[in-house]
């Protein structure tokens, strides 16, 4: 835990003051920004789902051919070991 925890929590405070005032001066409210940030999640998470929805195919038509072969490799590795 930090020692000087009030003087973190003051820096916090100031910063806080001074970043809301100059939002304030260019007409942006606490609404506003977590509306805009919440779409940007949401349009992040969609890119993320429409990225997975891509690569899932390929990499199980990939698998189908790699985890065989890597599980062959793998076996005569064990057995050659004994």
């Amino acid at each position: 835990m930090p020692r000087n925890i009030g003087g973190t929590l003051l820096k916090l405070f100031i910063l806080s003051l001074v970043v809301g005032v100059v939002l304030s001066v260019f007409d942006i409210d606490p609404e506003n920004l977590l509306g805009a940030i919440g779409g940007t999640a949401e349009s992040i998470f969609r890119v993320i789902v429409d990225a997975l929805e891509w690569a899932v195919p390929f990499v199980l038509i990939g698998a189908v051919v790699v985890v065989p072969i890597w599980l062959i490799l793998t076996l005569l590795r064990l057995a050659r070991r004994r």
